[in-house]
C-alpha cells in the first residue's frame, strides 16, 4: 500500500517541473502558459487553501481522497501530466463526468447477457466518475468514488480511444501522478537525436541502477536484477529493455521480447538475433514483414544475417556455436540431446556456465542456443531460473540448486494421458548394445542389416525434428499409400544405459493376423524388445503386445487382443501376461502402467519423456510391421504420378482400389 499522506509532494513536483523545463526545445511550447511555466520552472499553480478545498468538496458532495487533497495543498492543478494530459483539474475545474463523453453508452453496448457485475460496474464508471482531465489528447482521467480503500483513497482510471485498450486502473491519485512522471521520462528518453539531450539527476540515478542490475544478473541474483531493470525500464532508460529481455527470454517469456537496441548491435547479434528470429518463425506464418519492426536501425548486413538465420531456423539447420570451453560443452550437450538425453545435455551446459564469456558489457547470458533445434527444447522456466542463478563471466557466488530432471526413469509416463489426450496407441522397439544409428540401419525401410556402411547412416536418419514435423514432412514426401503396408515413422535415441529405442506415437491400427514383430530382424547379434499398447477401434478395447528376440530368433511373445491372450515361448515371471490381462478387462489404462513398469524393470531400459514429447530427435521410416499380402488378399495402393493403368504388385494381387482382407 502506497503511503500517500506522508508523501513529499512539493519535492516531487519541483523535480518534475525542473526536469521538464530543462528538456524543452523552443518548438515544443504550447503557448504563453508554457513559456511562463518554463521561465518559472514550475508546472503547477499556487496552492489551494483548506477553505478552497472544503468549498470544492461541498460543491461535489464528497470529501476528496487524501492524496488528491495533499496535492491540491501544494498546487491547485497541474500542467503536462505525462504526455497526453495537458491540464489536470484543480478545485475549480474538477467535476462529475456524468457520461459527458457518452462512453457509458458505448461500453454498455459491448456488454452481453452474461456480463458479470464487475464488467457492468466498469461501464458505469462514466456516469459516476470524477473527471480530472481538463485539456488532453482525447485522454480521460477519472477518480472512482465507488472504489475506496481503507485509507479513503479512490481508484483512478485513465482511457484514450487511440490506445485500443480497456481503461487502465491505478490504486490512487499518487500512483497516477507517479505513473505520469514516468511517462514523461519515457517519452523524453525516446525523442529524436535532434532534440536536447535528456540528462538530469534522475536519469543518472536510473542509469546507475541499470549498471547495478547488470552486475547482479551476472552474479546470479537475477530476481533483484529484474526489479531494478523494470524500474529503469518504466522510465524509458536505454539498455534497461535490452538487458531485461535477456532475462525474460530465459524465463520462457518470449512474447514481446525485442532486446531493444542490443539486437542491432553487431557485438551482440550472434547471440540475440537467433532467439528473436526463432520466435518470429514460430508465429509469423510466413509473413516476414513484421521482422523488420524488431530490426529498426539495423544496417543491410545485419538484415541479411537475420533473414539467412530465419531460413536456417525454418529448415531446422540452424546450429548454435560459440568459442572457448563453453563452446565445447555446447557441442557435447547437442550430441547428448539429439539422442534423447536431455537431462545429461542440460547438465553439460550448466556445468560449463561459469566459464562462459559475454560478447560485451551488456550481454548477460548465452542465448543463441534457444534457437538451436536440438538444444532449444532443453529450456523450461525452471531450467531458465537455474541458468540465471548461476554466477558467470568471472563472477563468483553460491551455485544454485540443480533444476529437476525432466525425464524420470522407466517408461510409466506413457500411461499418463498427454495434454491433448491424443496418445491412444503407441509402439516402440528396444535394441540392446547398439547405438541409435545402427538400430535405424537394422529397421529402416529399404536397408538390410549387415550390408550398410557409415555413409548409409546419414541417408537412413532424418535431421532432428519433432515427431509432428517429421509426420508432416513424411506425408508431404510420400508418393505411395498402401492399405496393407504398415511402415512406421519412428523417433530414435538412447533408452538409458546399454539400450537404444525407436518410438512411434501414432501407429496404424493393430491387425493381429497381419502383424509381424520387428524384434527378430533387429536382434542379430543382440537382444531386441517390441512393445505395442493401445485401444482398438471401433469400441476402444485395450490390446497389448510384447515380443523379445535374440540373435535373430524369437525367444518369447504374447498378445492380448479382442479379449483373447496368445503366448509363445518361456516368458519370465515378471512379464507373465496373466498379471496384466485381468487389469485390461477391468480397466484398459490399468494394465498400461503395470506392463510398462515390468518392461522397464526386466530390461533396465528407459524412454526419455521430454525428448519424445517436446524435443527434436532423429527419425526414420521402418520396414512394414505387417507380413506381405497372401494371394487373393485385396488391398488398395495409391501411387502419386502413375498413369491410368493400375500396376500389379509382385505377389500377383491386383492393386485395383481399396479393399479388405
Amino acid at each position: 500500500m502506497t503511503e500517500t499522506t506522508a508523501f513529499d509532494w512539493r519535492s516531487f513536483l519541483l523535480r518534475w517541473s525542473q526536469e521538464w523545463a530543462d528538456s524543452l526545445s523552443d518548438d515544443e511550447m504550447r503557448g504563453r502558459d508554457d513559456e511562463a511555466a518554463r521561465e518559472a520552472r514550475w508546472l503547477g499553480f499556487p496552492p489551494a487553501s483548506e477553505e478552497r478545498i472544503a468549498a470544492m468538496e461541498e460543491r461535489l458532495g464528497r470529501r476528496m481522497p487524501p492524496s488528491y487533497r495533499e496535492f491540491l495543498k501544494v498546487t491547485d492543478g497541474w500542467r503536462h501530466a505525462g504526455g497526453f494530459v495537458w491540464l489536470l483539474a484543480g478545485t475549480e475545474s474538477v467535476h462529475w463526468h456524468e457520461n459527458e463523453s457518452g462512453l457509458a453508452d458505448l461500453f454498455e453496448e459491448y456488454l452481453d447477457e452474461d456480463a458479470d457485475p464487475e464488467e457492468r460496474q466498469e461501464a458505469e464508471l462514466w456516469r459516476r466518475g470524477l473527471q480530472l482531465d481538463v485539456e488532453s489528447d482525447a485522454t480521460y482521467v477519472l477518480l472512482d468514488p465507488d472504489e475506496v480503500d481503507e485509507n479513503g483513497e479512490w481508484a483512478v482510471y485513465t482511457w484514450a480511444s487511440w490506445r485500443a485498450a480497456p481503461p487502465e486502473r491505478l490504486e490512487n491519485f499518487l500512483e497516477f501522478m507517479q505513473a505520469m512522471y514516468r511517462e514523461f521520462h519515457s517519452l523524453r528518453s525516446h525523442r529524436g537525436k535532434e532534440q536536447p539531450e535528456f540528462v538530469n539527476d534522475t536519469t543518472r540515478e536510473l542509469d546507475d541502477l541499470v549498471d547495478s542490475a547488470r552486475l547482479e544478473a551476472l552474479r546470479g541474483n537475477w530476481e533483484r536484477a529484474v526489479q531494478q531493470l523494470d524500474e529503469a525500464r518504466s522510465y524509458g532508460r536505454p539498455r534497461a529493455v535490452g538487458l531485461g529481455d535477456q532475462i525474460r527470454r530465459l524465463l520462457g517469456q518470449a512474447s514481446g521480447v525485442s532486446f531493444d537496441g542490443l539486437v542491432t548491435d553487431p557485438r551482440y547479434a550472434a547471440e540475440l538475433l537467433p532467439s528473436l528470429v526463432a520466435e518470429h518463425a514460430a508465429h509469423s506464418y510466413r509473413d516476414d514483414s513484421t521482422l523488420m519492426f524488431s530490426l529498426r536501425g539495423a544496417d543491410e548486413a545485419l538484415v541479411a544475417q537475420a533473414y539467412a538465420t530465419l531460413e536456417q531456423v525454418r529448415a531446422g539447420t540452424y546450429r548454435y556455436t560459440v568459442t572457448g570451453p563453453f563452446g565445447e560443452a555446447v557441442e557435447q550437450a547437442r550430441e547428448l540431446a539429439r539422442w534423447g538425453d536431455t537431462d545429461g545435455a542440460w547438465w553439460k551446459l550448466t556445468a560449463a556456465l561459469p566459464l562462459w564469456e559475454p560478447l560485451g558489457p551488456d550481454h548477460l547470458a548465452p542465448l543463441g542456443w534457444v534457437a538451436d533445434p536440438v538444444l532449444g527444447p532443453l529450456l523450461t522456466p525452471e531450467r531458465g531460473r537455474q541458468l540465471l542463478s548461476t554466477p558467470r563471466a568471472g563472477h563468483v557466488g553460491d551455485p544454485p540448486s540443480p533444476a529437476d530432471g525432466l525425464d524420470l526413469s522407466g517408461m510409466a509416463w506413457l500411461a499418463v494421458p498427454d495434454p491433448g489426450n491424443n496418445r491412444t496407441s503407441y509402439r516402440f522397439v528396444l535394441v540392446e548394445g547398439v547405438d541409435p544409428q545402427e538400430l535405424a540401419e537394422r529397421l529402416a525401410d529399404g536397408h538390410e542389416h549387415g550390408h550398410g556402411n557409415e555413409d548409409e547412416h546419414a541417408t537412413v536418419l532424418e535431421s532432428p525434428m519433432t515427431l509432428w514435423e517429421a509426420r508432416r514432412r513424411s506425408v508431404r514426401d510420400q508418393r505411395e499409400f498402401s492399405s496393407f503396408d504398415d511402415k512406421a515413422l519412428v523417433a530414435v535415441g538412447r533408452a538409458g544405459v546399454g539400450w537404444s529405442f525407436a518410438f512411434d506415437g501414432q501407429p496404424a491400427p493393430f491387425h493381429q493376423q497381419r502383424f509381424i514383430s520387428p524384434a527378430e530382424s533387429a536382434s542379430s547379434g543382440t537382444r531386441a524388445v517390441v512393445v505395442w499398447i493401445g485401444l482398438r477401434e471401433p469400441y476402444r478395447e485395450p490390446f497389448f503386445h510384447l515380443s523379445v528376440a535374440r540373435d535373430g530368433a524369437e525367444e518369447y511373445a504374447f498378445t492380448y487382443a479382442d479379449g483373447e491372450l496368445r503366448r509363445r515361448g518361456e516368458i519370465p515371471r515378471l512379464l507373465e501376461p496373466t498379471r496384466f490381462v485381468g487389469a485390461a478387462e477391468v480397466d484398459g489404462h490399468g494394465v498400461e502402467r503395470s506392463l510398462l513398469e515390468a518392461v522397464a524393470e526386466e530390461f533396465g531400459a528407459s524412454l526419455p519423456r521430454h525428448a519424445i514429447v517436446n524435443g527434436r530427435l532423429h527419425t526414420f521410416t521402418t520396414r512394414s510391421w505387417t507380413r506381405p499380402p497372401k494371394s487373393g488378399e485385396t488391398y488398395g495402393v495409391i501411387r502419386l504420378g502413375w498413369g491410368d493403368t493400375p500396376p500389379v504388385d509382385e505377389a500377383g494381387a491386383r492393386e485395383d482400389g481399396p479393399g479388405t482382407r
